[in-house]
């Protein structure tokens, strides 16, 4: 009976409202993200521009790792509509919107520059949309659901990849470039709509008196609640828990490219695997959170996570098998979602209620900060040590932040 209850709540958490605005919210903050990754490299290069002016707007996405800078302005600010959270929604998604009907104008053989503008000022506003959606997807969860909640929000940012890297390649083909970005800039209707429609929630909570109290206080909070060394120790795992996990990936196209696949089977079989594997993950993850916890979900997802890396290994030395090819990726990006889960409600259940904006912005940066380092190194490392070895090492490299989950998220403690 009492394992009937159980199933029968975990259904009701996944039906209700909460859930459908965490898949909507996500839904609106990837779209952007996957504009500037997908859609913007396909249309310089089918306008002629060169491989190394494209790679060189990966600098575009800096705002995504230095968000934390300008989220205290989102904790103490409010807007004279739609109250702190609902306000800043809006104006960050009109800002999204009218930056991809403003690259509608532009013409990369005229000014490349103008473009490289256009495509920083997107990521600033859909880096501070990400930061207000993390801040009302904190306060719209009670602890229990933050996995789950977590996890559909996951989901739908992931499903967005098909309107920018999906329909708009295709429509690339009938229409012009311009009638393009119109199209895929009107898919922020969906985050405007939703934010129109859902209740403000930062009610009754402290909000910072002035900006040098909203950049203070919740550092002092932070470090204050727990003491010095528990959160040097939560920040230390916040950068060790998925440094493995990504340094393995950093690099992977190249690897099945090395490995001799053809572009076709890594465009077919790599992307629909590994996006189909993430959105199970989220989902068991977000499931078995709600059942068993955060703390215990960390220990057992970091397992799997530590375990998936070893598969980049056998593939290395199996060579050009697809069946394997299959596989490895499926149980990596299974990995990949269900620590993806762990990690993003570990993180919201550190965040105080007063300072949500600004702290979650923080820790969510300092997740990127690996990947930032794994991008920069890896390939340095490859060449020195080979595939085979290098991914053995990003392996161990899982095991650090495997050893400070007794301190910072104790089995039986959540």
């Amino acid at each position: 009976m009492g394992q009937k209850n159980q199933k029968a709540s975990i259904w009701q958490a996944l039906m209700n409202t909460r859930m459908l605005i965490c898949i909507f919210n996500g839904a609106a903050a990837g779209l952007p993200l996957y504009y500037i990754y997908h859609l913007v490299p396909a249309w310089l290069r089918d306008e002629g521009v060169d491989l190394k002016t494209i790679g060189l707007f990966a600098l575009v996405g800096i705002p995504y790792n230095w968000k934390f800078l300008w989220s205290p302005i989102m904790d103490r600010f409010t807007l004279p509509f739609l109250g702190l959270r609902r306000g800043w929604m809006l104006i960050t998604q009109i800002g999204c919107m009218g930056s991809m009907f403003f690259m509608a104008t532009l013409d990369p053989k005229l000014s490349i520059a103008h473009v490289a503008w256009a495509a920083a000022c997107l990521a600033f506003f859909s880096a501070s949309q990400d930061i207000v959606l993390d801040a009302y997807r904190r306060e719209l969860l009670p602890d229990r659901e933050l996995g789950l909640g977590n996890s559909m929000y996951m989901n739908g940012y992931r499903a967005m990849v098909f309107i920018p890297g999906g329909l708009g390649l295709i429509l690339a083909d009938y229409v012009s470039w311009s009638l393009v970005h119109i199209i895929i800039g009107l898919f922020m209707f969906i985050g405007i709509l939703q934010t129109l429609l859902i209740k403000e929630l930062h009610k009754g909570t402290k909000t910072p008196k002035t900006l040098k109290e909203s950049v203070l206080e919740p550092l002092k909070e932070f470090f204050s609640r727990e003491g010095i060394k528990p959160a040097l120790l939560f920040i230390g795992f916040l950068f060790l828990y998925k440094l493995g996990d990504n340094m393995a990936t950093a690099l992977s196209t190249p690897f099945y490219l090395d490995l001799g696949f053809s572009k076709t089977v890594i465009g077919s079989t790599v992307k629909l695997v590994n996006f189909w594997s993430m959105i199970l993950g989220s989902f068991l993850g977000g499931a078995v959170i709600f059942k068993i916890g955060i703390n215990k979900s960390l220990w057992l997802f970091g397992l799997v996570q530590m375990a998936s890396i070893f598969g980049f290994a056998i593939l290395s030395e199996a060579g050009p098998v697809i069946w394997v090819l299959a596989c490895v990726i499926a149980f990596e990006y299974l990995g990949v979602g269900l620590g993806a889960s762990a990690l993003t409600a570990y993180m919201a259940r550190a965040t105080n209620m007063n300072f949500t904006a600004t702290q979650f912005a923080l820790f969510s940066s300092l997740i990127a900060l690996p990947r930032t380092f794994a991008n920069a190194t890896t390939g340095y490392l490859i060449e020195a040590m080979g595939y085979t070895s290098f991914f053995i090492l990003c392996g161990a490299l899982a095991i650090p932040g495997m050893a400070l989950l007794p301190w910072v998220a104790p089995w039986n403690k959540d």
